[in-house]
């Protein structure tokens, strides 16, 4: 719930808090969300920027960096990784924790490049495989590189703790399931490692979002006041890897489809509880894969459907007014069987 200066100097109007009340609790607020992204024009311009250094050095690299060669793109990756860290260091010394921040992931998003570099450079880059294809396409030789930028990833959100330093962690652990599954099914047909690689990213993504609720209850034990939300970045790669590796399996089983669209259900449940929007938003597109199944495939001469899909869209209806009148109490019924960790989550996301 975000409260606006607006609704402070209301609630003085009819004497519930006083305007010197009202004026001190808008510098508490603004003081507290400082630092927290917002949709604001110097917060647009910060994201801004950083995404284009960051796109320059990854999505966007051109084949002329290869006349540079491999020791020569280590040796500008290391300019530019200590370029970014005396930022990092600058912007921190100033309170500034966004740019701080997107300067920190900078320096980890140089860190394949760097390892691509070491890798020409000593001969053991296997194929002719440009470096800006290891965003494109999926290979097992990006593995050294993804498992570098983890390491470095890693030790550098430990170091400095910001949130958008989880990103390039979320995106290579990402990268990672997909380029595993090429592993491992190196030697079988297409149509085998095809069904491989949906498995790998639908149990890796599932494992992703285990990490992701372990990351938030910790950093909501680790800050009780306004808490940093590092688990964001992960909860996103991670559900869209296990959404699509569990929504690109096939079987002709009916019950099989209604365990998938129990999935989804469950997944819009979850996302409303976590207040995680990637778990609605990809739960109602399962969902309406599914109820289009049903009217396309299972009852697609059935005049009696679409009457029986409304009225249980009726009854959906009836039910969110029957929740909106006993949230608080079923809310608290339901919050005191579970641990007090996930209490708290549960408490600082829905306050």
């Amino acid at each position: 719930m975000k409260i606006s200066q607006q609704q402070l100097k209301d609630a003085a109007a009819k004497q519930i808090i006083s305007p010197q009340q009202a004026t001190e609790l808008y510098a508490f607020f603004e003081e507290q969300q400082a630092n927290v992204a917002q949709f604001t024009f110097t917060h647009v311009l910060y994201y801004l920027g950083g995404l284009i250094a960051i796109g320059a050095m990854s999505l966007f690299m051109t084949l002329g960096w290869s006349s540079f060669g491999g020791a020569g793109i280590l040796a500008i990756s290391l300019v530019y990784a200590v370029l970014g860290l005396s930022l990092t260091h600058h912007f921190a010394n100033k309170q500034l924790a966004i740019p701080a921040g997107i300067c920190a992931t900078f320096v980890t998003c140089l860190t394949p490049l760097a390892v691509f570099g070491l890798q020409q450079w000593l001969g053991l880059w296997p194929d002719d495989n440009a470096y800006r294809d290891y965003h494109r396409y999926i290979a097992w030789h990006w593995l050294y590189m993804e498992l570098a930028t983890l390491a470095i990833g890693t030790i550098i959100a430990w170091r400095y703790k910001y949130p958008f330093l989880v990103m390039p962690i979320a995106v290579t652990l990402w990268y990672l399931t997909m380029d595993l599954s090429v592993m491992l099914a190196k030697n079988t047909d297409f149509e085998t490692s095809w069904e491989l690689r949906k498995l790998v990213s639908m149990y890796t993504g599932l494992l992703m979002v285990a990490l992701a609720f372990w990351v938030d209850i910790r950093a909501r034990a680790a800050s009780v006041i306004n808490p940093k939300d590092y688990a964001f970045w992960i909860y996103l790669f991670g559900t869209i890897a296990f959404w699509g590796g569990l929504s690109l399996q096939h079987s002709d089983s009916e019950l099989a489809k209604l365990g998938y669209f129990s999935i989804n259900l469950t997944m819009i449940a979850f996302g409303v509880l976590l207040v995680r929007r990637v778990f609605v938003v990809l739960g109602a597109f399962g969902c309406s894969f599914y109820l289009g199944h049903l009217a396309y495939n299972v009852f697609e001469n059935s005049w009696f459907f679409p009457i029986a899909l409304s009225l249980i869209g009726l009854l959906i209806i009836y039910l969110g007014v029957l929740w909106q009148r006993h949230e608080q109490v079923i809310s608290q019924r339901l919050q005191s069987i579970l641990p007090l960790s996930l209490q708290q989550l549960l408490a600082s996301k829905h306050g």
